[in-house]
C-alpha cells in the first residue's frame, strides 16, 4: 500500500457527496483491487464503501476479515463502530453489543470510546433495555460537561444498579 493509493482512496471519500454510493462503492472496489486479499486497510475500505451503499449483508464479512487481518488504529476502532452499527442494520442488536464491548475492552480510553458508547446505547435500545442504554449515553456524555460530570456519573451508574438517583440531603 503506498501514500499514492491512501490518497486515491481520501479523494474518493471526499467525492462521495457529490456523487451516489454506487459511484463511490464502484471507485472503491476499483482501488481495492490493486491490494493484496490479506490487506487489512483495503479490506476495511471496501467494507465501508458496501456499508455506505446500502449493502450491509454484504459489508459484514468485510469489516470482520479486516479485523481478522489486525487493521491498525484508528481504523481498528472504525472497523468496530461500522461493524457494530452494519449488525445493528440487519437486525441483530445483541452481537452489536458484544462486538463493541469486546471491541472496546482493552482500549478504555480509545480515540473513539464516546461514539462506541454511544452506539453501544443505540444496540441497548433496540433490545428494549433502556435502562442500560441510557446508563451508557450519559456515562459518555458525562466527560464532555464542563460541571456536573460526577452527578450524571453517578446517576447513569445508579441507573444500572436499579436504584434511585443520589440526591442531596
Amino acid at each position: 500500500m503506498t501514500d499514492t493509493w491512501l490518497d486515491s482512496i481520501a479523494l474518493v471519500w471526499a467525492a462521495s457527496a457529490t456523487q451516489t454510493p454506487a459511484q463511490t462503492l464502484a471507485q472503491i472496489e476499483t482501488l481495492v483491487a490493486e491490494q493484496p486479499e490479506s490487506d487489512a486497510r483495503a479490506r476495511f475500505e471496501v467494507a465501508a464503501a458496501r456499508d455506505y451503499a446500502g449493502q450491509e449483508a454484504e459489508a459484514e464479512p468485510l469489516y470482520r476479515r479486516a479485523l481478522a487481518l489486525d487493521l491498525p488504529e484508528p481504523y481498528r476502532g472504525r472497523a468496530v463502530i461500522q461493524l457494530a452499527g452494519v449488525l445493528r442494520v440487519l437486525g441483530r442488536p445483541s452481537e452489536s453489543i458484544d462486538v463493541l464491548q469486546s471491541g472496546f475492552a482493552e482500549y478504555p480510553d480509545h480515540l473513539l470510546a464516546d461514539a462506541a458508547r454511544a452506539s453501544l446505547a443505540l444496540a441497548l435500545s433496540d433490545t428494549g433495555d433502556w435502562r442500560s442504554a441510557t446508563a451508557v449515553a450519559l456515562d459518555a456524555l458525562s466527560s464532555h460537561l464542563p460541571e456536573y460530570a460526577l452527578s450524571v456519573r453517578a446517576s447513569a451508574a445508579a441507573l444500572l444498579e436499579d436504584t434511585a438517583p443520589p440526591t442531596r440531603g
